[in-house]
């Protein structure tokens, strides 16, 4: 553009702070074997985007694990009128299970391809044959797959382990170490289209527990844990764990220690019970073997945060490096993170004053175009443990004596 000799023209500053609306943590993507499927619908391999609410779609999954994915995700979101945002993508059924496995984890492998075709980043995987393992001493391939993949999408996946005995399900998680894996060690026992009562998955129920809680409690945010809630549209559960709130020795207790989600059943009149009655998810870990990211609604909001800080940063980029301009990017990342502090969702953040820093941003780099903030984040914490001492108090008493002496003296 030429500027006028004689004239007016406008300019537009571009320090402004920008803000980030966030991205949808909700979205799953739902990944198995469903023979009677239509397969102009679902192509075999071929990821297709819809709503667990629209009735064709869900007609058209038939009735194989992939169509009761989708429907136990849809059975926990109660409110009006709700559904899930889902992709699917139907794999073929293999000559046995370590070829049905195989064919799930290459659809894993290819996972960063999958946004693209739908326009949609799923943040919740959920997988089919994770329980499958060749022998007690290895790794499955899906569990395999998906601890490479899911960091390249900034996802979570609750995954099924070996659900016929405590042993084995920590054994299975054992072989685990990610923090983006949520082991479950109990299935779900549900009526099929011909009211027959069959064992499928826990993990799709409790990815739609996760959007449930997503969108009723943290306002679409994935920053509220998901423990100690009821699971709808089961029948009953593979097996009943043990399990109270009072007895850590209980195997409930133990699975629980070790990483491993439960779904605990209710009993009416039973100190330490987690309900009368129903089914309750019990989970708060995955399965990564250190303790500073433990809590797996703590990382997933950290992942919803980076997506709002690459949301704020790809606006400056390009930008020449001038204080202004830095400044207006670091005050975006700034009232981005007061606003999670005013909502709760962290707990608090690191000094504006101490993310950019001279030893950080060397001259040589910053001629280069390269610059690095430290910002320091504290994710809010899951309640779960509640200590309780209670001792004689003796003013009680005092007061109790004072009452009384009172009362004898107006009786006078």
């Amino acid at each position: 553009m030429t500027t006028p000799n004689f004239g007016m023209q406008v300019t537009r500053p571009d320090d402004e702070i920008q803000g980030a609306l966030g991205a949808d943590f909700s979205h799953a993507l739902l990944i198995d074997v469903s023979e009677d499927a239509s397969a102009a619908s679902f192509p075999v391999d071929t990821p297709v985007r819809g709503s667990t609410s629209d009735t064709a779609f869900m007609a058209d999954l038939g009735t194989g694990l992939l169509a009761d994915a989708a429907k136990g995700m849809h059975d926990q979101l109660t409110s009006l009128n709700s559904g899930a945002d889902v992709t699917v993508v139907r794999v073929a059924e293999g000559a046995d299970a370590a070829a049905t496995a195989a064919a799930i984890a290459a659809i894993i492998d290819g996972i960063t391809e999958i946004p693209s075709a739908v326009n949609k980043t799923p943040r919740i995987v959920v997988a089919g044959s994770t329980a499958y393992r060749l022998d007690l001493d290895t790794v499955g391939p899906v569990i395999t797959a998906l601890q490479a993949a899911l960091p390249k999408i900034m996802a979570v996946a609750p995954v099924d382990v070996d659900g016929t005995s405590m042993a084995n399900a920590i054994d299975a998680r054992e072989t685990m170490s990610s923090e983006r894996l949520m082991p479950i060690g109990v299935q779900a026992r549900v009526y099929d289209a011909d009211s027959n009562l069959i064992t499928v998955p826990m993990a799709p129920r409790v990815a739609g527990l996760m959007a449930r809680v997503d969108n009723e409690v943290g306002g679409g945010k994935p920053f509220h844990p998901f423990a100690n809630r009821f699971l709808y549209g089961i029948a009953g559960l593979s097996r009943k764990i043990p399990f109270s709130l009072l007895d850590g020795s209980t195997e409930g207790q133990q699975m629980l220690a070790a990483n491993v989600s439960i779904v605990a059943e209710g009993e009416t009149g039973v100190d330490g019970a987690v309900a009368d009655g129903g089914y309750k998810f019990i989970g708060t870990d995955n399965a990564q073997t250190s303790t500073l990211w433990e809590q797996i609604h703590q990382v997933r909001g950290t992942d919803y945060i980076i997506t709002q800080m690459l949301e704020i940063t790809k606006n400056y980029l390009g930008r020449r490096i001038h204080a202004d301009t830095l400044e207006a990017w670091l005050n975006s990342l700034f009232f981005m993170l007061r606003d999670h502090v005013s909502e709760g969702n962290i707990l608090g953040h690191s000094p504006k004053t101490n993310w950019f820093t001279a030893s950080l941003n060397s001259p040589e780099n910053i001629r280069l175009g390269h610059l690095t903030v430290n910002i320091g984040i504290e994710p809010a914490p899951v309640f779960k443990v509640a200590s309780h001492e209670i001792r004689r108090w003796r003013p009680a008493i005092d007061a109790m004596v004072n009452e009384l002496t009172q009362r004898l003296a107006n009786d006078v």
